[in-house]
């Protein structure tokens, strides 16, 4: 099963994908938004099939008392939005803290600022997608 993770955001989204097993997700690119977000949908949509995703996980910017504020309801609408538009499913993974984690392991590894600016949505899209797999082989083991 490959799963294509989205980590959208207002300027940029990025995006990840798991293995074919589903075990390891790794940072694909970072898509710039248009003006149209049709134009956007259209392109998740055909990078998903050239992905051959099976699963669209699209991260969900929980705030960290558990209430969804204006990023996570355009992150709900653009999820429903997308659903309509492929043929596979199409769910939402808390990405909280994400983007600072992700920061952080370039800063780790080195990266300077632009560097990091060039690939942090496409990372955090990796971590929020690793955590959904993680939870799902969790939840098959049924532990």
């Amino acid at each position: 099963m490959r799963a294509l993770g989205i980590d959208p955001g207002t300027k940029r989204i990025g995006l990840a994908v798991s293995d074919l097993t589903g075990s390891v997700a790794s940072p694909l690119k970072v898509l710039q938004r248009s003006r149209s977000r049709r134009h956007d949908l259209a392109e998740l949509a055909r990078i998903a099939r050239e992905e051959e995703a099976d699963v669209i996980v699209v991260g969900l910017p929980i705030s960290l008392d558990g209430s969804t504020g204006r990023s996570a309801k355009a992150a709900i609408a653009e999820a429903n939005q997308l659903a309509s538009v492929v043929d596979i499913p199409v769910e939402l993974h808390d990405e909280r803290l994400t983007t600072v984690i992700a920061d952080r392991s370039m800063i780790e590894a080195g990266l300077n600022a632009p560097q990091r600016r060039q690939r942090v949505d496409k990372v955090a899209a990796a971590i929020m997608l690793q955590s959904w797999l993680d939870s799902r082989r969790h939840q098959d083991s049924g532990s």
